[in-house]
């Protein structure tokens, strides 16, 4: 993980830039909400509470009687969220210049493709492929054929794989932050918060095997670490 410059003497600077660059975000792509009083919003108000009670593994762990669908498109909104806040606070620090790819490290590097602006995987650079990212993810949780939101509606026979993509892409900015940004994340003082969504993130996908090994490999030895810590699935 590297520094993309001096931090000495800069936290103020990175601060300011850091705020502006998540107003910027925030203006670009508002938090998804879930409408009080659905079964979703219900399940979130769970989710809430049991991530209060500091033990992750168990936080993450389908609900009693309840549908996975649900539980899981509860989640999938929430790191969605989650992912636009953390981007947003390095979004000044990650230009096209000082980030020309989509990576994370050297050996690994992300295309985009979403059939219909880019029709076939296309080299972006880092902002650029957050910002295609970002709009799709939200156009499809917006869409209640994708993500039925009102009760009784049934998910589509195509919500698993859906869900699925969508976290596989939003581990990719992850993998992004950690690798080319985290010397910034810790000059603003916020790695502690950054470990602990991505612990949430890591043991949600583990719990449910929404994601290979292969798609996680850029992280390998700390999503090894968190797992050997919490106990394997």
């Amino acid at each position: 993980m590297s520094t993309l410059f001096n931090l000495k003497g800069n936290q103020s600077r990175m601060k300011t830039l850091a705020d502006a660059g998540l107003i910027k975000l925030l203006k670009a792509f508002k938090p998804k909400k879930v409408p009080e009083g659905t079964k979703q919003w219900q399940l979130k108000q769970y989710a809430q509470q049991t991530l209060g009670s500091g033990n992750l593994r168990t936080a993450v762990q389908l609900p009693e009687g309840e549908d996975l669908q649900e539980w899981i498109a509860v989640h999938v909104v929430d790191f969605f969220n989650h992912v636009n806040m953390l981007y947003g606070t390095i979004s000044e620090f990650c230009t096209p210049t000082e980030c020309p790819i989509m990576n994370a490290g050297p050996k690994y590097e992300y295309f985009w493709e979403d059939g219909e602006n880019y029709k076939k995987p296309t080299h972006l650079s880092a902002p650029a492929y957050v910002e295609a990212l970002m709009t799709w993810t939200q156009s499809i949780l917006d869409d209640e054929k994708h993500f039925p939101q009102q009760i009784g509606k049934r998910f589509p026979p195509t919500f698993m794989n859906t869900a699925k993509t969508i976290l596989r892409r939003l581990f990719r900015i992850y993998a992004h932050i950690y690798h080319s940004h985290f010397d910034q994340i810790c000059a603003l003082g916020i790695e502690a918060h950054l470990n602990t969504n991505y612990r949430h993130f890591l043991l949600f996908v583990d719990e449910f095997q929404l994601l290979s090994e292969k798609d996680l490999i850029p992280l390998e030895e700390f999503n090894k670490t968190i797992l050997d810590e919490t106990g394997r699935r």
